[in-house]
């Protein structure tokens, strides 16, 4: 994590701010740059775009569960947001760590869901 904070990791136009194939983004997808600590909101204009169009639900998954998911999930409720948090999509270093996650806290800032049910 301290690469992330130091801006070394995911820095544009190199290897490790690449989209795999299958998850490049589309036409209308949003593309956030500028991610510089554990939450998506800090130090980027997420808050802007969302609000510019009209979104009101933020949907999360990715890596890691119980750091930056959960910081993420955390600011998007404290802004106003729908949030939720998809368990089937989400990873932790283990096991144990994203299961705590989503029993201890996701449920009181998010509904906890499936890709399946918010696809």
């Amino acid at each position: 994590l301290a690469g992330i904070a130091e801006g070394k990791t995911f820095t544009k136009d190199t290897w490790s701010s690449e989209f795999h194939p299958s998850m490049a983004p589309q036409p209308a997808d949003l593309v956030v740059e500028g991610k510089k600590g554990l939450c998506g909101f800090f130090s980027t204009n997420l808050d802007f775009l969302l609000r510019q169009r009209g979104i009101k639900n933020v949907v999360l998954a990715g890596f890691l569960t119980n750091c930056c998911i959960e910081s993420t999930m955390r600011t998007a409720y404290e802004h106003g947001y729908d949030v939720y948090t998809l368990k089937d999509a989400s990873a932790a270093t283990s096991v144990a760590a994203h299961e705590a996650a989503f029993e201890h806290n996701f449920g009181m800032f998010s509904t906890v869901s499936t890709c399946e049910e918010v696809a």
